[in-house]
């Protein structure tokens, strides 16, 4: 890390998004169970919204349209039951992954006297977040559509119009699961309704026309495949980030380096919530969550105070992309604080 003047430290301090207690006051720290947690993001909520639809237009196509006509009451029933639990457990794994806090970092803490009490030694620091006036712990990064320091965060996704971060990846996870196995279901069940209407006349095989039930099943099958490609690919890179325990943002700024391979079955069990069980599929069983920061969780070492502050953080959507973020760092001998960008 580059040291900076003693001038050059005084200058940032004037600086009132430093200095204002009122934009810098530590509040308390929320508990596991938190309070409820929304965005109010309108490309989040709209997204969102899109989601539950696609989710009930293919549930009207499936009991109004195959279902409920159909003359085999075995099928019917089997089938409709299937669908509408993992519709069911979809849409719940939603809710849970758009209304949970992802875990965001306590806005405000990044006050001299939070600092002070952290106790420094020689060769530690903790970086401070600019934009919400937070400490940032390891592994935690900024999202300017939550604003606010996430840990863990992977990426923010505006179909669940929230972050994906240490609290909320199981319900992430479990929604792109169910939402893929529904999908693959539908597919399944129109493949083999047309079989069936070709053989017979499609005047019996809906109480629609023809041509409303061609229409009909030919946009589930739209839905259902993009939907099946879509959440299948998601879900797969997720389970990869929990199993080698890397964010989307940390592989995105390690790119082409090698990196020491540090993910084990306890990284899985701490998302999924203990010991493989049926838990593990139920989105409202929670993961193991996180003891609350300790002091000591605030700091990091420096290895090398002579290399350059100068690092990347990534800021990803639901397709990560790459951008510049400003980032502070506080020195431990003189609790200053010194700017750099990252």
């Amino acid at each position: 890390m580059m040291l900076i003047p003693t001038h050059h430290f005084r200058d940032i301090e004037r600086k009132p998004e430093y200095l204002q207690p009122e934009k810098c006051v530590p509040p308390p720290y929320p508990g596991p169970g938190g309070t409820m947690w929304f965005i109010r993001d309108g490309c989040g909520i709209a997204c969102a919204i899109v989601t539950w639809f696609l989710v009930l237009y293919a549930e009207f196509v499936v009991l109004f349209v195959m279902l409920i006509p159909s003359r085999d009451y075995v099928y019917s029933v089997i089938n409709g039951v299937i669908f509408n639990l993992l519709a069911f457990l979809a849409l719940a794994s939603h809710c849970r992954a758009m209304l949970t806090d992802p875990g965001a970092v306590p806005k405000g803490n990044a006050t001299k006297e939070f600092i002070e009490s952290l106790q420094l030694k020689p060769g530690q620091v903790v970086y401070k977040c600019p934009k919400c006036c937070s400490i940032k712990p390891d592994r935690a990064h900024h999202c300017s559509v939550c604003k606010r320091c996430i840990r863990k965060m992977d990426h923010h996704c505006p179909w669940v119009n929230n972050c994906v971060g240490e609290n909320n990846q199981k319900y992430f996870v479990l929604f792109t699961m169910y939402i893929a196995l529904i999908s693959l279901h539908a597919l399944v069940m129109v493949g083999f309704h047309f079989l069936h209407c070709f053989e017979e006349d499609w005047t019996k095989c809906s109480y629609f026309s023809p041509p409303t039930t061609v229409i009909l099943l030919i946009l589930l099958c739209f839905e259902g495949l993009l939907f099946l490609i879509f959440t299948s690919v998601m879900f797969g890179t997720q389970v990869h980030s929990i199993c080698t325990d890397e964010t989307g943002i940390e592989r995105l700024k390690r790119k082409h380096q090698p990196r020491e391979r540090r993910g084990s079955w306890k990284k899985v069990k701490e998302t999924f919530g203990g010991n493989f069980s049926l838990n593990w599929f139920n989105p409202f069983s929670g993961p193991c969550h996180p003891e609350l920061l300790k002091d000591g969780d605030w700091v990091q070492r420096v290895a090398s105070m002579s290399d350059s502050t100068e690092t990347t953080e990534e800021e990803p959507s639901e397709e990560p992309s790459e951008e510049r973020k400003d980032e502070d760092s506080v020195e431990v001998t003189s609790v200053e604080v010194t700017g750099t960008d990252d």
